[in-house]
């Protein structure tokens, strides 16, 4: 045993923990001040990899856009971010400066906002190498340090799976709901089960299910050839009494947007997959309209003359609220 515990030093640890649980609870109030601003939160994941969640994610916030919404897209698929290369966009991370001031994620349109670890690293091919507890406060900071203002929808990215990412989104942003992503063959539908019982184990309202790569569309004809088979997204939905979105085809032409960082789905152009996706937008917007409720903050009661409430008299605002 050290001797220096006699010297005062020990008491540095619980000072430390101290500051630690300090900045955790002012993150934590920067958290619920950017949420209150958000009306709807959406996490699109699947349990299954390659198939299609960022298409999923980024057309989804491109259709919502267009209709007039406000949308943020946070990408949390932390070792392999594509959503900023799908939309094609350029620039790096720029600290505020005011050191206190939110920082701005990168701007698609006016109605939509962008958010990926990309975003802040100097060389877009590093490989990022993290455990759980760095990823769980990216993540964290991605609600609590962007600017985010206003939105109608914010759509979450996940990586493929159950793990760190989509757990922390479930801890870390209250009433998000999941549209979970599959393709119709049996393999993809196993691993999709799983993500469906995640959410039913952290009581996450599922929105729907995608059923993705549903049939090929034939660049010459136009017609759909069942590659995967279909119809297995729609069969899953029945199983766990879920609504189906809708089933998005194969299409050459999305690939090939996606790798130009000009999403096809989001054109005006005319296909199969353009229609169905225009549908699942329509759904989407139904089944979570852009309905502003009132924020769950934890706040004190303001009274007229007298509050704790750092907003003062008069009721609370989330801009200034420090309880």
């Amino acid at each position: 045993m050290s001797s220096s515990c006699g010297s005062g030093s020990c008491g540095s640890g619980g000072n430390t923990q101290e500051a630690q649980q300090a900045q955790m609870a002012q993150q934590d109030n920067a958290i619920t001040r950017s949420l209150g601003k958000i009306k709807n939160k959406i996490l699109v994941m699947s349990g299954k990899g390659g198939v299609g969640k960022s298409t999923v994610s980024v057309n989804l916030a491109l259709g919502l856009a267009a209709k007039g919404h406000k949308v943020g897209l946070m990408d949390v698929d932390l070792h392999g971010p594509d959503v900023i290369r799908m939309l094609n966009l350029k620039g790096n991370l720029e600290a505020p400066k005011n050191p206190n001031d939110l920082v701005a994620p990168l701007q698609y349109n006016e109605n939509l906002k962008v958010v990926s670890l990309e975003y802040m690293m100097k060389d877009r091919d590093e490989a990022i190498i993290w455990r759980g507890p760095l990823k769980i406060q990216a993540i964290r900071q991605f609600v609590a340090d962007m600017d985010w203002g206003d939105l109608d929808y914010l759509i979450v990215d996940a990586p493929p799976g159950t793990g760190d990412e989509p757990l922390s989104v479930a801890q870390t942003i209250p009433l998000v709901k999941a549209i979970v992503v599959t393709t119709p063959q049996k393999v993809a539908l196993a691993d999709v089960r799983k993500s469906l019982n995640f959410c039913k184990t952290v009581e996450m309202e599922v929105v729907g299910i995608v059923e993705n790569m549903s049939g090929f569309v034939c660049p010459e004809c136009n017609t759909t050839v069942d590659i995967f088979k279909t119809g297995g997204g729609e069969e899953l939905s029945r199983e766990f009494d879920l609504p189906f979105l809708g089933a998005v085809p194969m299409d050459p032409k999305v690939v090939i947007a996606g790798d130009d960082g000009v999403p096809y789905l989001s054109s005006d152009a005319k296909s199969p997959a353009t229609e169905a996706f225009a549908k699942i937008v329509d759904a989407v917007e139904l089944r979570l309209p852009a309905v502003f409720a009132p924020p769950t903050l934890n706040m004190a009661t303001a009274d007229s003359g007298s509050s704790d409430c750092g907003c003062g008299g008069g009721g609370c605002d989330p801009d200034k609220c420090d309880c």
